[in-house]
């Protein structure tokens, strides 16, 4: 996908529940071993405190340059004062339970030489009430867009599914990030986003694509959410929708530093794209960019919109065949940019030399190429029984890997008339020798106001040909 930049919608407000946690990191130099022990001696220089958890998700929000609330239940103690302190200054809007019988959940690292030795963790989470957050939670659920539940498994979202069921009824788009073995409390949130080892503690071992594919399709059902988003590492990430269609980001290559916090950076770029009306399949592309850049960082760390816009990948490609509905929604995206878009179809069953210059042709009418590409049934029904050659996601496939070809999107009946009527571009272009009239969507393109192209074929090429020289 072409043309992706990331503008934060500053109105937009996110809320960020979830387990709040003070990061302390303890510097010094190692130059000998402790005689009590076989175990280094650090001479500590200097400590430094930062948000862990879901503070780190909001922080990451407000980094951004967008409105956030926070809420999540701390102990009454120094380390809940220390974390309001920071995140006041980052503009981000605390609204901290304290509870007597909690303590604000503290993760001490000893680092020396960039290399962390030890990390010490100071956590109290006995309690079982958490009415308090729930009725706050309601009253910031007003004039709130979109809504992240950080659950690191320490107790504040106990009652995560009645967090749920609140959002669903204001029909307020949710995100959670899991840590529980059981996914089950989790029903009906937007998209959830796990990692691959917390993907398969619930659905087992896979060892193919498909197979995770696969199983995040059944889960999605099972759960009832809308999409899945697994984060691999140095895998990259994989988009799963709940109608089928699967998107692989590959990992944007970095130095890996250290992965801490990097799950709380991608929901938070997921989340801030969403509700800046991104549609998913680019706000993915961030959240997969903007953890490539986080991970360069030392610790639990943030990134800004400029950060990802320098290094986003313009020429990333997703391959893929989109549905008519998630199309509409990426292509008024880069019409909202004031790029021209330009359309063509056809079958494209096996690719020749003839199609490739063609597209090129086509692509340098405009800014935005979308190839509309006939799905097996209507390749079937008007090539005869014995086509297609490729199946539908291996001919998006190969069109994706074209540098002329931005998006390919897949109709189902016998001409694109209706897909054109949805997509609206300002060029539609055919090749061959037809006269404007006999162009499905022609008419509706030029009363529209937009234009109509028609480019001559690249002679000696023909892929009924190439399947005949085969076959003799």
């Amino acid at each position: 996908m072409q043309d992706k930049i990331f503008k934060p919608l500053k109105s937009a407000k996110v809320l960020v529940v979830g387990d709040i946690i003070l990061d302390e990191y303890i510097y010094g130099e190692t130059s000998r071993i402790s005689p009590e022990a076989p175990v280094p001696i650090v001479k500590v220089s200097n400590t430094e405190e930062r948000p862990g958890g879901a503070a780190n998700v909001a922080l990451n929000v407000s980094s951004l340059g967008m409105s956030v609330d926070l809420l999540g239940i701390t102990g009454i103690d120094k380390a809940s004062e220390q974390l309001e302190n920071i995140l006041t200054k980052k503009n981000v809007k605390c609204h901290f339970l304290q509870n007597d019988a909690f303590s604000t959940v503290t993760k001490k690292r000893v680092v020396s030489q960039h290399q962390q030795l030890i990390r010490l963790d100071y956590e109290k989470t006995e309690f079982s009430n958490t009415n308090s957050l729930f009725d706050r939670y309601i009253k910031l659920l007003e004039g709130t867009d979109i809504v992240i539940l950080s659950d690191y498994a320490k107790g504040s979202l106990i009652d995560v599914d009645k967090l749920i069921k609140s959002a669903n009824k204001k029909n307020i788009p949710i995100l959670l990030d899991p840590k529980s073995l059981d996914f089950t409390p989790y029903e009906n949130v937007d998209i959830l986003t796990p990692n691959e080892k917390e993907f398969e503690a619930i659905v087992g071992k896979f060892y193919t694509d498909d197979e995770l594919v696969n199983k995040g399709k059944a889960l999605c059902k099972e759960l009832k959410i809308k999409a899945l988003l697994v984060t691999r590492g140095n895998k990259g990430m994989v988009l799963i929708k709940d109608n089928g269609t699967s998107f692989h980001h590959d990992a944007v290559s970095h130095e890996v530093f250290d992965v801490t916090g990097a799950g709380d950076t991608v929901i938070a770029v997921l989340a801030a794209s969403l509700a800046s009306n991104v549609p998913i399949e680019i706000a993915t592309s961030f959240a997969n960019t903007a953890a490539g850049l986080v991970v360069e960082k030392f610790g639990t760390a943030s990134v800004t919109a400029n950060e990802i816009n320098k290094n986003i990948n313009n020429n990333e490609k997703l391959s893929t065949v989109f549905h008519r509905d998630d199309a509409i929604k990426i292509i008024q995206n880069i019409k909202n940019q004031k790029k021209k878009i330009i359309m063509t179809n056809g079958c494209f069953d096996i690719i020749h030399t003839g199609h490739v210059k063609y597209l090129a042709k086509a692509k340098s009418l405009g800014d935005f190429l979308v190839v509309a590409i006939n799905d097996d049934d209507s390749v079937k029904r008007l090539k005869g029984n014995k086509r297609p050659i490729n199946k539908l996601e291996n001919r998006a496939i190969v069109l994706n890997g074209l540098a002329s070809v931005n998006l390919v999107v897949e109709f189902d009946e016998d001409t694109p008339e209706k897909l054109i009527q949805l997509l609206k571009p300002d060029v539609l272009v055919k090749g061959g020798d037809y006269k404007e009239e006999e162009i499905a969507g022609a008419k509706f393109i030029k009363k529209f106001g937009g234009e109509v192209a028609i480019l001559p074929y690249e002679k000696g090429h023909s892929t009924s040909k190439i399947i005949k020289k085969i076959g003799d």
